[in-house]
């Protein structure tokens, strides 16, 4: 259960922020957190890419250097509006993930980060196959999010953070088999990497 820092951490962009900065300080700072997705993609500036629940654009800033199609898509107004101020070389969508209004295969790459932790088991489901809809064949699935801590010391910080900061839907995303969850959707899993002493998984996922 979350305490009211979290809905701070909303309201107030300087706090949200500040809150990412030091999370990200356990893989080399906020700009290589919203990177670790991106590692090893061949995005070029033809490339039609999706930042799926961009929030305020923190990794579509990084993806408009790569690709000139990039498109933002999130379910918050403010987010929204915060985004086309941030980052106005991309394009923005308002709507949920789960109810994707985008075409069919019109995506080269969809990305996401840090967002699936917040979506109930059966938002999460529907999401991801709306991902393999809008992707084109052999489109590429990026996403980092939270995973269960393979190193011991991680799980008193990533328990304080998810008291503080998060809900019970986070605590359901590291218990769920995602590599699985993807595959019985029809992607084809590239590669899975784990940081922050496992507390934190990068997935890259190919549709088949």
């Amino acid at each position: 259960m979350a305490t009211i820092l979290r809905d701070w951490s909303y309201q107030y962009q300087w706090l949200y922020d500040g809150i990412s900065r030091i999370a990200a300080l356990s893989v080399g700072g906020e700009a290589r957190f919203r990177q670790l997705a991106l590692q090893g993609l061949t995005i070029e500036p033809e490339t039609k890419v999706l930042d799926l629940c961009c929030g305020s654009g923190q990794t579509t800033q990084f993806l408009v250097q790569r690709s000139r199609h990039v498109t933002g898509l999130d379910a918050s107004p403010l987010s929204i509006q915060r985004a086309k101020k941030n980052v106005p070389e991309a394009e923005y969508v308002e709507a949920f993930a789960e109810q994707n209004p985008l075409p069919d295969q019109s995506f080269d790459v969809v990305h996401t980060s840090a967002a699936m932790h917040e979506m109930q088991p059966q938002q999460l489901r529907q999401i991801l196959q709306q991902v393999h809809r809008v992707l084109k064949p052999n489109g590429v699935f990026t996403m980092v999010d939270f995973h269960a801590p393979t190193n011991l010391i991680f799980v008193p910080g990533l328990a304080i953070f998810f008291w503080l900061f998060e809900t019970e839907t986070a605590w359901q995303l590291i218990q769920t088999n995602l590599i699985e969850l993807l595959e019985e959707i029809g992607f084809e899993i590239q590669t899975q990497q784990l940081y922050a002493g496992g507390s934190l998984q990068v997935i890259q996922a190919r549709k088949r």
